[in-house]
């Protein structure tokens, strides 16, 4: 049963899941049409784009931990915030170069299956180009206070915080959290070298 477009919670009204990601996404995509900085490549512009109008939504917290995985419970709390620093990051810059490869796509929403008292749901989405085969993508959320945040993001059925569980699991046993946290760091500072 589809939620219906705001849940009233604790005397607020929350936009549903598949509201929040429409709106942002639609919002996301109208600003990338009109903006032709973005459409040449101009990642500093996309990067500022994903900050204002995308991250707001998204819990990198527990993106973080879930991708860390029982290794998050041996990090100090300092770690901890560096893993989320630098897993934000990386995100941030990788969303933003996706940003700047946009062309025509459009974004078709799959009717949200879940009850009103749910707080964990899955908004399903495909995304169509010309010429190519369409990509579903989907975005899990949970009820944090007021309002809905992503925790995960599945790409053709490839969970994004799945995917990178394995990688880092690798990394902290070569390098302990702190060789994960400092390869995440150069990552981050091989992409920002390309930021235009």
């Amino acid at each position: 049963m589809a939620l219906v477009a705001m849940v009233s919670l604790n005397g607020f009204a929350a936009q549903a899941p598949d509201e929040l990601v429409k709106s942002v996404s639609n919002e996301v995509l109208e600003i990338v049409r009109k903006d032709q900085a973005i459409q040449r490549g101009d990642t500093s512009k996309a990067v500022a784009l994903v900050e204002e109008k995308v991250l707001p939504h998204f819990d990198f917290r527990l993106m973080t931990s879930l991708a860390v995985g029982r290794d998050w419970r041996q990090a100090t709390p300092e770690q901890r915030e560096k893993l989320v620093s630098a897993f934000r990051t990386l995100l941030v810059r990788t969303y933003s170069n996706a940003l700047t490869e946009y062309r025509d796509q459009v974004i078709d929403f799959k009717p949200l299956r879940a009850r009103p008292e749910d707080k964990d749901v899955t908004v399903r989405s495909e995304v169509r180009q010309p010429g190519a085969k369409p990509v579903d993508i989907d975005y899990a959320l949970e009820m944090q206070g007021d309002a809905w945040k992503v925790y995960d993001v599945a790409v053709a059925g490839v969970s994004l915080v799945t995917n990178y569980r394995s990688s880092f699991a690798n990394q902290i046993r070569q390098g302990g959290i702190d060789g994960l946290i400092s390869s995440l760091e150069a990552k981050n500072a091989e992409l920002g070298s390309k930021v235009q």
